[in-house]
């Protein structure tokens, strides 16, 4: 039996955002669908005991909180087994632990309290970053959210970072019956010999030919157990992180490796996942690779 999946939720309209995703992809996948959320409102009760007979208003939040979450994940899809779950802990903790018992984390772009068009909240940004599991962050506008162009982007940097983030990139172009567009980027050699313009064609020639060989040798064993998938292979001049944000526009997910290495906390997140993170008008999934 799989690992169900789970998503942190905490009231905000970005948490709501990320329980629809979840419950669509839980769908797709044929997944459970945990909802976790994470309060410390013990700790802030004081120590002196209560006579009161009503219950603290943050525990009765904390409950609705996952108890209206979990409710909308039933409506949203009645076929999808949902339960929920309130953490006594802080809520990176809470998922990061939740991690080792999923087969992905979900979660929203920002918190509540966040301005609308801010950058990820802090959150989201260190569960992608040290999380065992994939982490999909859910952003961008709704058609994205929702599915509607039909394409998943995975982005190739080292083949090292890659492999794991490429199976998990077919599992999702298969359960959408979609394309996937597999991206690699690549750039002229710093050093052009300017006074001689064949000689810098042939440069940057090779330099696109080695990128088109990359994708195609990552690709290649993955491609082979999801023989139904179409994948366009390209090779983009110029900056990865530009290249993989350029694609999100029109795609429903962007995936992208990052090395978790032996005797290291946490994952290696580059300039290309922190841009995505950030700035993709899609969801991101974060696929750690061991190194």
């Amino acid at each position: 039996m799989e690992l169900p999946l789970v998503v942190g939720v905490d009231g905000s309209d970005s948490s709501l955002e990320a329980v629809d995703w979840a419950v669509d992809e839980a769908a797709r996948l044929g997944l459970s669908l945990r909802i976790v959320h994470a309060s410390l409102w013990e700790r802030y009760e004081g120590s002196l005991p209560s006579f009161g007979t009503g219950r603290p208003a943050e525990e009765v939040m904390a409950e609705h909180i996952a108890a209206s979450c979990a409710e909308r994940a039933r409506l949203r899809d009645p076929e999808v087994k949902v339960s929920s779950d309130v953490l006594p802990d802080d809520a990176v903790s809470a998922l990061l632990h939740a991690a080792h018992e999923s087969s992905a984390l979900v979660t929203g772009a920002r918190g509540r309290g966040r301005i609308a068009g801010m950058l990820l909240g802090s959150v989201s940004l260190t569960v992608a970053g040290r999380a065992v599991c994939p982490v999909v962050v859910v952003r961008g506008g709704e058609r994205n959210r929702q599915g509607s162009f039909g394409r998943v982007v995975v982005g190739l940097g080292d083949s090292a970072e890659g492999s794991a983030a490429v199976r998990f990139a077919f599992r999702e172009a298969q359960a959408r019956g979609c394309a996937l567009h597999a991206v690699r980027a690549w750039r002229r050699p710093a050093h052009e010999h300017v006074d001689h313009p064949l000689i810098a064609d042939d440069a940057a020639g090779a330099e696109e030919e080695r990128a088109s060989a990359l994708l195609t040798d990552v690709l290649r064993d993955a491609g082979r157990s999801h023989p139904q998938v179409e994948v366009r292979r390209q090779a983009v001049e110029g900056p990865a992180h530009k290249a993989l944000l350029d694609a999100s526009s029109d795609a429903d997910l962007v995936v992208v490796g990052a090395r978790r290495r032996h005797g290291h906390v946490g994952l290696q997140l580059g300039r290309v996942a922190h841009a995505l993170l950030h700035h993709a008008e899609c969801p991101v999934a974060v696929v750690p690779q061991r190194t």
